[in-house]
């Protein structure tokens, strides 16, 4: 095994996990989320997984001399990628996010409310710029984003969204992203988007996203960028003393129940069918439906005028 590289944050002792290294607004962690679905549902008794937002856009960015030109030249690129991962693309996409902090804290605070609440949440913060074209690049607009999810204290989440500590937290994480392992900064073909780490500013690199990252006390395997679902079941088979849990496929109604949305992707890899869940309410996007369970869509950004404080 490749041991792990200094100044990794270490997990509990005797602890195996995945770690994803992603941010809520990047259109190619938007396009692996069907393999990783599927994933989080084979793993072996013991492994935890650990989201790592790496922050794609950040506060001391330079602000785009023409952002309408930016716009145009990134509704241009998320199509591009929609067009290798079939992840919906927004018909119109309103603006480049200004930032990654808001939605990466919001994303960070739900995690306190038990795993079912975070993977909604942030679901619904991926969802504000893929399906809806409006990123929720303020507190004010990822906190509507995710109102009326289930099990959600709202007002806890505001709060500790804002918390030093919750900020501190993903402080760790922007920092984490920016330690890769040394053969991240290769990587292998035979993918759109192969995942080599990314150069920074100051001469480092970070993960591209999304990568992931499956370690144990051992040593760590890495799969980064677009990979198809064996490559992540692969490596964690090769880690863990546990082989991964067979996917079992579910009705389409049973999938929808469990993660609330679908998208085309999902519907194909999750299920046993290619058709849509009976009881969905059919939501159009830039390139297909995104496809909701009834009591999702009563509480969904699209489905709901957008409010004041969110525009």
């Amino acid at each position: 095994m490749t041991p792990l590289p200094d100044g990794a944050r270490a997990a509990a002792p005797g602890t195996t996990e995945v770690v994803e290294y992603t941010d809520p607004l990047c259109p190619w962690a938007w396009g692996s989320e069907p393999a990783f679905r599927r994933l989080r549902t084979t793993l072996p008794a013991g492994v935890r997984w650990r989201r790592v937002f790496c922050i794609l856009f950040d506060e001391d960015d330079d602000p785009a001399p023409d952002p309408a030109a930016e716009t145009a030249w990134y509704a241009r690129y998320v199509a591009d990628v929609s067009r290798h991962t079939g992840a919906p693309r927004a018909a119109r996409l309103q603006r480049v996010a200004a930032s990654s902090w808001p939605a990466s804290l919001v994303a960070k605070a739900a995690e306190a409310q038990g795993t079912q609440v975070a993977e909604r949440v942030l679901r619904r913060l991926r969802e504000t710029v893929f399906v809806l074209g409006e990123p929720a690049d303020t507190h004010e607009r990822a906190l509507a984003a995710v109102q009326g999810v289930p099990g959600l204290d709202p007002a806890r989440l505001s709060a500790e969204a804002l918390s030093d500590a919750v900020r501190e937290r993903v402080r760790a994480d922007r920092s984490e992203a920016r330690r890769p392992v040394p053969e991240a900064r290769s990587a292998p073909g035979g993918s759109p988007h192969p995942g080599a780490a990314k150069e920074t500013q100051d001469g480092g690199y970070r993960y591209a996203l999304p990568t992931v990252l499956v370690r144990a006390p051992g040593g760590h395997r890495l799969v980064p960028g677009l990979r198809p679902c064996e490559a992540y079941e692969n490596a964690v088979g090769e880690i863990c003393a546990a082989a991964p849990v067979p996917a079992v496929r579910l009705s389409p109604d049973e999938a929808l129940l469990r993660h609330r949305t679908l998208t085309g992707p999902e519907l194909a890899l999750l299920t046993d069918g290619r058709e849509p869940p009976v009881r969905a309410v059919r939501l159009e996007t830039g390139n297909g439906p995104l496809w909701l369970h009834p009591e999702e869509a009563a509480t969904h950004p699209a489905t709901r005028p957008a409010s004041p404080a969110a525009r």
